[in-house]
């Protein structure tokens, strides 16, 4: 009796590819961390505003820095507004860091003028009541109890560049979904949004990016929620994790 065994029986299963992420090219400065970080915690990444490529990755980042009402343009300019839409509505990630975290919520109002935002979360982003800012620097956050996005590191410090934040949440859960994660931060007293988890969108206050091993393990926390399943084997993800980058300077949101 032959002993041969046939190519099915030695195949292997393929490991799992890379995710793919696309990082919305709207003009918001200093987005190259944004894909070494994401790079490093085992994505494929493409920096672009081609609609085809943002709705067709696994997941879609939004980052901003600066003003509400200038990231919006920018955002409205590559059409970014119906491809996040098309994107949440099919069910399909989408995270914002930063001012794209703000712009998710109506409205934002800096400096008297008020300028409408994507309308995703209801409520308005103000600037923060502290006697010092922008909050800028290392900062705790209160996690949200059972929070997959700050699985190992509920405890560890994020980094803070801002003048404004949403200082409320005022989203009902709704009886036959999930309801949404909301994680804070304080500074000077004033207490803010810091993260949301809501369904295919999640956000973050603080950069990831610039949050050392911390922020890599985050990262890697939401690339293991996408489609494509876990990152790839031997990346950054635990707590001994070089940083992605250091504190920056972008100016504060």
């Amino acid at each position: 009796m032959s002993t041969e065994t046939t190519p099915e029986e030695t195949t292997t299963p393929a490991a799992p590819r890379a995710p793919r992420v696309v990082v919305l090219d709207h003009g918001s400065g200093n987005v190259r961390s944004v894909v070494r970080a994401l790079e490093a915690a085992g994505a494929e990444v493409s920096l672009t505003a081609d609609a085809a490529q943002a709705l067709e990755a696994d997941g879609l980042v939004v980052p901003g820095v600066g003003a509400f009402a200038a990231t919006m343009d920018q955002i409205r300019a590559v059409d970014g507004p119906r491809i996040i839409e098309r994107r949440l509505a099919g069910g399909r990630p989408v995270l914002g860091i930063c001012v794209g975290l703000q712009v998710m919520f109506d409205a934002g109002t800096e400096h008297g003028v008020r300028a409408e935002g994507l309308g995703e979360w209801p409520g308005e982003v103000t600037a923060l009541q502290a006697a010092i800012v922008p909050h800028m620097g290392w900062n705790t956050v209160e996690t949200a109890d059972g929070s997959r996005l700050f699985a190992g590191v509920e405890d560890e410090r994020f980094y803070f560049v801002h003048s404004y934040g949403a200082r409320s949440w005022d989203l009902e859960a709704h009886p036959r979904l999930l309801p949404p994660q909301v994680s804070w931060a304080v500074h000077g007293g004033d207490r803010f949004v810091a993260a949301v988890e809501n369904g295919p969108l999640t956000a973050t206050q603080f950069h990831p990016e610039k949050s050392g091993a911390a922020g890599a393990r985050l990262l890697r926390n939401w690339l293991d929620t996408l489609p494509a399943g876990a990152a790839a084997p031997g990346t950054a993800s635990g707590p001994g994790a070089a940083p992605a980058d250091g504190p920056g300077t972008e100016p504060p949101a």
